[in-house]
C-alpha cells in the first residue's frame, strides 16, 4: 500500500508489478474526469447542430466512451479488471472558444478506484469526436484531460480546486 509518496506499481527492485488489492476492502468508487477538443468554427456548428457528414458525433462519441471505460485493463497495462457498475459520458459546448467539453463519470463497488477508466472515457469519446469531424478540421486540439474528482477507498476523497 501507498502512502502517496512512493510509486506502487513497482517493486523494491524497481520492476513492474500489478498492485495486490485482495486485503483491501470493498468499497463504492466514483471517479469523474473531463477534456475538451476544440475545432473549428464550421466543425463547431456541425457538431452542435447535429450536421456533420458521418452522422451523430456525439452519440457515437459517448458510445465509443462508454465502451472504452469497461476495456482499461486492456489498454493500460497494470490495471485491474473492474466490474463497472456505471458509465456516464456527457457533453457541453464553449461557444467562446469552440470546443467541445467532454465529462465522464465511472462507479463501482471494489477494491480499487475508477479513475483510470474515466479518464480513458473522457479520451476516447475526445479521439472519437476527432475521428468523424477529421474531414471538416484536421487543426482539432484535444487537451486537458484530468480527474476532476473521486471517491471511496483508503485514500478518500480528491476534489480538483478549480
Amino acid at each position: 500500500m501507498s502512502d502517496g509518496s512512493s510509486l506502487t506499481h513497482f517493486d523494491d527492485n524497481g520492476n513492474a508489478v500489478m498492485v495486490d488489492v485482495g486485503g483491501k476492502a470493498v468499497t463504492r468508487r466514483v471517479a469523474v474526469a473531463a477534456g475538451s477538443i476544440t475545432m473549428s468554427r464550421a466543425a463547431f456548428d456541425k457538431v452542435r447542430s447535429g450536421t456533420m457528414a458521418k452522422g451523430d458525433v456525439l452519440g457515437v462519441a459517448r458510445l465509443a466512451g462508454i465502451m472504452a471505460a469497461k476495456k482499461v485493463d486492456q489498454l493500460i497495462p497494470l490495471t485491474h479488471p473492474l466490474l463497472i457498475d456505471s458509465v456516464s459520458v456527457d457533453f457541453s459546448f464553449d461557444d467562446d472558444t469552440c470546443a467541445v467539453i467532454v465529462e465522464a463519470t465511472v462507479g463501482t463497488s471494489g477494491k480499487t478506484g475508477v479513475e483510470m477508466e474515466a479518464l480513458t472515457a473522457v479520451s476516447v469519446a475526445a479521439l472519437t469526436i476527432y475521428d468523424m469531424c477529421k474531414a471538416v478540421d484536421k487543426t482539432m486540439v484535444i487537451q486537458a484531460i484530468r480527474l476532476l474528482s473521486k471517491t471511496g477507498g483508503k485514500s478518500g476523497t480528491f476534489v480538483r480546486e478549480q
